[in-house]
């Protein structure tokens, strides 16, 4: 689901943050917080979806191999400052961008950050410790497989998706991994971690001024440093192809007959408009609050407090990049599957045909806000919020007039 933003907050929170393109093509956006730590996330726009097949799982590697040292610093260097100073890192990779960041106090901002921009433009990438880590990539592909969670997320994506890259796992296969090569990453770095395609979110308190002067200096220092390559062009980017796919004619169903479950799942998938359409996901975000977030949702009041059909149930709209997924899923005894899609299909049936009230839209409107509070006070969760929309939409506006629009939003 998009994140969410808000409303009623104070005015620091709706300060509209400084961004600023530097010539060598990285944005910067950056804001004084007065809340004694900074937060340097770095934001790639490169994951899963733009890989072929052939390669697919290459992203989520690299960003393990990234923090295997440069010619700077020793493997295992960064992370010992890092802790030294009491700052936390970490990293994460999706369908539609890559994330690495640090949180640390705002006197080691100086000394930290250069560090964070080192590892991720000049990682070494050596053929010798590629091979290391590829086992414990295909160690995190059994245990998601081994994941009921994910199995049953994984099925629902290749159903919902018949071409786009979003129907296959993050990980990727473990047939692929195992035939990857060092160079192979070696040219898909070299071209995918430039500025240009990069976005640097420094938010805490210290000035904007020496945020955005620190950022821009450690990436000067970092892009000097970096070797001639060596390897191979990149030539594989699938930069999302594909055309979104259309609406389904009929229903498609499949059934999978899990032991692990103690429980069965029911999923429901449309596709919808995604995050290159924008605008259209604020109605798709409300409407999977009043079908299914709380207790007073329409989903969870009717079948798992009133009929008690269910265990659990919720909906949700997953916004990627290119297309995006209305979900409705529901945990349930294996007796109750006909009466639960059943009634799902009644309420979508309603809700198709009369509009919902102004008291269950006042209702979302409401939470909206309050989550928005709730999920921009700190300087991480603020990173989180502006790199992801500068990213995914090119426009942090998106970002910071959602709670506008979701407020704008009517019945019709």
């Amino acid at each position: 689901m998009t994140p969410a933003i808000a409303v009623n907050a104070s005015p620091a929170a709706l300060t509209a943050p400084t961004v600023k393109r530097l010539s060598n093509g990285l944005t910067i956006i950056a804001q004084q917080m007065p809340v004694d730590v900074v937060n340097l996330s770095l934001w790639l726009r490169v994951g899963s979806a733009v890989e072929s097949d052939a390669i697919n799982g290459m992203a989520h590697f690299l960003e393990h191999m990234i923090f295997k040292g440069t010619s700077q610093l020793p493997m295992g260097e960064f992370e010992r400052r890092i802790e030294a100073q009491g700052g936390v890192t970490n990293a994460a990779t999706s369908q539609d961008y890559t994330q690495f960041f640090i949180t640390t106090a705002p006197q080691d901002f100086a000394a930290l950050a250069p560090l964070q921009i080192e590892l991720v433009m000049n990682p070494l990438l050596s053929e010798a410790e590629f091979e290391r880590e590829r086992p414990v990539i295909l160690e995190e592909i059994l245990r998601a497989q081994d994941n009921p969670r994910r199995r049953t997320f994984y099925r629902s994506m290749a159903l919902a998706f018949e071409r786009l890259p979003y129907r296959r796992p993050v990980l990727g296969p473990a047939a692929v991994i195992e035939q990857l090569t060092a160079d192979q990453m070696q040219a898909f770095h070299r071209y995918w971690y430039q500025p240009e395609r990069m976005t640097a979110v420094a938010i805490g308190n210290l000035p904007t001024e020496t945020l955005i002067q620190t950022v821009a200096d450690s990436f000067d220092q970092a892009l000097a440093a970096r070797q001639p390559s060596r390897t191979q062009r990149y030539s594989d980017a699938n930069v999302y192809r594909s055309a979104p796919e259309g609406p389904f004619t009929t229903v498609q169903r499949q059934a999978y007959v899990d032991p692990a479950l103690q429980q069965a799942r029911l999923v429901f998938n449309w596709r919808v408009p995604g995050l290159a359409e924008v605008e259209e996901t604020d109605a798709l975000d409300v409407l999977s609050s009043i079908l299914g977030r709380g207790r007073m949702s329409r989903l969870v009041r009717d079948l798992r407090e009133d009929q008690q059909l269910v265990t659990g149930i919720s909906a949700s709209n997953m916004s990627y990049w290119q297309q995006g997924v209305f979900s409705i899923s529901a945990q349930l005894p294996p007796a109750n599957l006909a009466a639960v899609e059943a009634a799902i299909v009644e309420q979508i049936t309603q809700i198709c045909e009369q509009p919902v009230t102004d008291r269950e839209l006042q209702r979302v409107q409401t939470q909206v806000a309050n989550r928005y509070v709730f999920g921009s006070e700190s300087p991480s969760d603020r990173a989180g919020l502006y790199g992801y929309y500068q990213t995914l939409t090119g426009q942090l506006h998106h970002a910071l007039n959602y709670p506008q629009r979701v407020q704008q939003c009517t019945p019709a």
